[in-house]
């Protein structure tokens, strides 16, 4: 059974950083693209950025210059570096990742975790 598992969320004042960790397990033969999502209460859940499986990259505007997403294809993980945090940037955030285990490709979700920026 494939696991992703999130960690790195917490409260920080705006202008400050915070760095996001997911690391896929389990049953893996491959993975495709990985990302980050991003989710209020009562909103729907946002794309945040995106990586490909060899490295190109795809940002939301709104966070383009100030998040970076890497991956690291032998270990299964993937990063979300956040600097100039903003108050709107408080969202549960979300990793993803499409991945083949023994017989199909199938997308999926860490549990979310908590960013919250104060002004």
């Amino acid at each position: 059974q494939v696991q992703l598992v999130e960690s790195g969320g917490g409260a920080v004042q705006a202008g400050g950083s915070l760095r996001l960790s997911c690391a896929a397990s389990g049953s893996i033969f491959s993975i495709n693209d990985m990302g980050w999502y991003r989710q209020a209460p009562g909103k729907q859940r946002e794309l945040v950025a995106s990586i490909t499986s060899g490295g190109k990259t795809n940002y939301a505007d709104s966070v383009k210059g100030r998040f970076t997403i890497a991956r690291d294809n032998a270990k299964n993980t993937v990063t979300l570096q956040m600097n100039s945090l903003k108050p709107e940037d408080t969202d549960v955030y979300y990793c993803t990742a499409r991945i083949l285990d023994r017989f199909k490709w199938s997308d999926y979700w860490g549990q979310g975790t908590q960013v919250t920026v104060s002004s």
